[in-house]
């Protein structure tokens, strides 16, 4: 530690990509991944964890990355919502939400897609029930949440990880 200016060292991997950076002790794991990274996937809303908006998966586990500093990814996998598809094309996921309409302004999307990726870890079926208190710590002001449920559900579905549950009509 650099006691002049308190500053660490972190070595993180982001999305498959290793990164060594060193970065102030004091600088939150969301404005390391948007601003050092520029991985702007990742939204802040509220700064405090209630909104959910900078919600992103670390080793395996969905946190609220504004609760995080980036000195404690050293040594983690980060993934984000950029690691979901290809640039040029929408991955399961994403084309579940498209065919759902579980999007409005997209603000709090991001989150979404990365609590229903971590869903798919489950080694049993996941109920409506169940996606919906997964999804409750994430506040969305624009869509109601059914198609988001309904997304998520068909998404899991299609593993074999949730019953079905009918899609939107177009």
């Amino acid at each position: 530690m650099n006691n002049t200016t308190n500053e660490l060292e972190i070595t993180v991997t982001v999305n498959g990509q290793t990164f060594t950076d060193t970065v102030p002790v004091r600088m939150h794991a969301a404005d390391y991944i948007r601003h050092t990274l520029g991985l702007t996937g990742t939204h802040v809303g509220c700064e405090q964890g209630v909104c959910g908006m900078c919600t992103l998966e670390v080793d395996g586990a969905v946190v609220k990355s504004c609760l995080l500093l980036a000195v404690q990814l050293d040594g983690a996998a980060v993934r984000t919502v950029e690691a979901l598809s290809d640039a040029d094309r929408l991955s399961a996921l994403q084309e579940a939400f498209r065919r759902n309409h579980a999007l409005q302004c997209g603000f709090c999307t991001p989150a979404f897609l990365a609590i229903a990726k971590s869903l798919e870890q489950h080694d049993r079926q996941i109920a409506e029930s169940e996606i919906r208190d997964e999804i409750s710590g994430v506040l969305c002001r624009c869509t109601g949440y059914e198609g988001i449920v309904r997304a998520i559900a068909n998404y899991l579905e299609s593993s074999g990880k949730t019953q079905k549950i009918p899609e939107m009509s177009s």
